[in-house]
């Protein structure tokens, strides 16, 4: 979701004659577009920010904004730690870069915006082949340990007609494939449903769609009948667990026990037999105990992902998790993460292997990050896949057959 945020922040930019810099030292703006779901993140923000007060003595004119969720939910701190900042912006106000940085506008915009669903927002993306599509803003889940809610509002859902002329545009200048965003995708209502909106994406013929982030709760038979009666829908849902504890479940405020959950994905795999499913994993929720962390590595073991993005818990000054008591040690938390880690690495390569010797659809996206002899692509399951450069233009369809599986990618040769 921020990746798209920047896309739009240069679109506007680039729209009243803005220009990418090729470095920090070129530039007569530097933007920031920071992420506060996590302490990491914003440690790294701020460690950034500090090396641009240096570039600011060396030029008087350099503007420096800093957009996004950090913006939005520490406006204080960033102006009391880096008064060199000029600019400061919320997600829900990255419409007004341009007027800001050029000081037409005030320096701060941090309001609730609630026509940012209608905002046709210029974008310069980063792929010729792939592009993101916001479908709504902000989220009312409110788990206890999330910020998203605090820093990009209530949920919004843009018109299906704005998205579904979006998706045609795309389709016209030769995108092949598309991943419509939101905080929970599940929850889209606008002028339809969700379901409805797949239904109505699918008619424009674009060849691959995918969507992020499905709430477990939300994820209805409906949606699952669905996925699998589209054809453009990649058999791919990302489905976040956060813990197997129904103990901790319910503190997280998930809505769901972990049966509930269990039966969404045996529903799923009964309805598309060779669908990917991720996950998201929290170690050491406060109050989680050995035995709370046990179910979890229970429920990595059952259910078998084929991959997940697992984190230690960070403490977001405004949540209802951040003045809960039991804490939980780092070291507890880091141990237990490794853990994770480490089971669901041995899942994951063992799924990967059962794909040796299959053919697998491949939209080739470029060269490989870590051989730009080989081409890199990824499957309608989202498995990334690298083949030998055989000419193939990028942003086509190849069929591979796979020769070797690894424990992040896969590889083989085409058909």
């Amino acid at each position: 979701m921020n990746v798209h945020d920047s896309e739009k922040m240069l679109g506007i930019l680039g729209n009243n004659g803005y220009v990418a810099a090729g470095k920090p030292e070129d530039a007569d703006v530097i933007i920031f577009n920071t992420c506060a779901i996590r302490e990491k993140a914003e440690q790294k923000f701020f460690s950034q920010l500090g090396r641009t007060k240096q570039l600011k003595k060396k030029n008087h004119n350099l503007t420096i904004a800093v957009a996004g969720c950090v913006a939005q939910s520490e406006q204080e701190t960033v102006r009391k730690r880096a008064p060199h900042v000029d600019v400061m912006l919320g997600p829900q106000n990255i419409g007004r870069i341009s007027d800001m940085v050029s000081g037409q506008a005030s320096n701060g915009s941090f309001d609730e915006n609630h026509e940012l669903a209608y905002e046709e927002l210029f974008v310069t993306r980063s792929s010729r082949i792939k592009a993101w599509i916001s479908i709504m803003y902000g989220c009312n889940n409110f788990c206890s340990y999330c910020i998203v809610p605090y820093t990009r509002g209530r949920e919004v859902s843009r018109p299906s007609s704005s998205i579904v002329s979006e998706v045609l545009r795309l389709r016209g200048q030769g995108y092949r494939e598309i991943t419509l965003l939101g905080q929970n995708v599940n929850s889209y209502k606008s002028d339809c449903d969700f379901t409805e909106l797949l239904r109505l994406i699918d008619k424009t013929e674009i060849e691959r769609m995918r969507f992020v982030t499905s709430h477990p709760r939300d994820l209805s038979l409906e949606l699952i009948r669905t996925m699998q009666e589209l054809p453009s829908v990649c058999e791919h849902v990302h489905l976040p667990l956060q813990a197997g504890s129904d103990n901790i479940l319910r503190m997280m405020n998930r809505g769901y026990t972990y049966g509930e959950y269990q039966k969404k994905v045996d529903m799923l795999r009964e309805a598309v037999p060779d669908i990917a499913i991720t996950t998201d994993i929290i170690t050491g929720f406060p109050g989680e105990t050995r035995q709370d962390f046990e179910q979890t590595v229970y429920a990595l073991n059952g259910i078998e992902y084929d991959g997940i993005f697992a984190f230690k818990y960070s403490p977001r000054k405004g949540t209802t998790a951040f003045d809960m008591e039991n804490t939980v040690p780092d070291e507890e938390k880091s141990e237990r993460l490794n853990r994770v880690l480490q089971i669901q690495e041995e899942i994951t390569y063992k799924k990967n292997r059962k794909l040796e010797g299959t053919t697998q659809e491949v939209l080739i996206e470029g060269s490989s990050d870590t051989d730009t002899a080989l081409l890199s692509g990824r499957t309608r399951t989202n498995k990334i896949v690298t083949l030998p450069d055989s000419g193939d233009e990028i942003g086509s369809f190849v069929s591979v057959l796979i020769s070797k599986a690894r424990r992040h990618s896969l590889s083989g040769e085409k058909c």
